[in-house]
């Protein structure tokens, strides 16, 4: 398995946000749509207002594969699912922490069906 370099998740963590499109079935990206990402350790991840329904993060479960831009990084991905209770307590943190500037937009990012919707995401 690939990792980060510890440039791509500086450069990628500290970004505010991320442009990401899942592989369809044929080898092509959907349209890739901008969202928030947060660096917690040596992951990246996102998460969907939306929960699962959402269609980027459908997408993004054809193959679990496609590609993020962010930070001036550009990278082919795999998309795993975060089910881990106290990861998804860290990133919560972490988006509070990140996005405080934000505060009126966090909350939504924090729901139970947000949570749900919580990939890391993996260099491929």
């Amino acid at each position: 398995m690939s990792s980060w370099t510890d440039d791509e998740l500086a450069q990628i963590g500290d970004a505010e946000e991320l442009q990401i499109a899942g592989l369809q079935q044929d080898g092509t990206l959907h349209k890739p749509i901008i969202i928030w990402v947060v660096r917690h350790g040596d992951g990246l991840y996102v998460r969907s207002v939306k929960g699962t329904r959402a269609g980027w993060f459908r997408g993004t479960q054809e193959r679990h594969e496609g590609r993020i831009w962010a930070g001036g990084v550009e990278k082919d991905v795999r998309f795993v699912a975060e089910t881990d209770p106290a990861v998804n307590a860290a990133i919560d943190a972490t988006y509070e922490t990140k996005y405080r500037h934000e505060a009126q937009w966090v909350p939504p990012v924090l729901t139970p069906i947000a949570r749900a919707s919580t990939l890391k995401i993996v260099p491929r």
